[in-house]
């Protein structure tokens, strides 16, 4: 994967969540390098202890960084570290 690559955790009805995977989709229409994975945490109780009350929660595949709610388009596209 390269260094574009996020891990979405969120689950159905969280409305926090779409509009984070909105600002998301957004980021992806000005750069082809980033590539999302949604991970609906109410699969594995693990990760709904870990992050059921901080969704939605954005983590970089190799860096193991995260950033979590509350966020805006500025802080995430320097999460994701997407140059202007």
């Amino acid at each position: 994967m390269s260094k574009h690559d996020i891990l979405f955790y969120t689950t159905s009805g969280c409305h926090l969540c779409e509009t984070a995977l909105l600002m998301v989709n957004s980021l992806q229409e000005k750069s082809t390098s980033i590539s999302i994975k949604l991970i609906d945490i109410s699969s594995d109780p693990l990760l709904v202890e870990k992050y059921g009350v901080r969704i939605p929660v954005l983590r970089h595949f190799d860096l193991g960084e995260e950033l979590g709610w509350p966020f805006d388009e500025d802080a995430l596209a320097k999460f994701i570290k997407i140059d202007d």
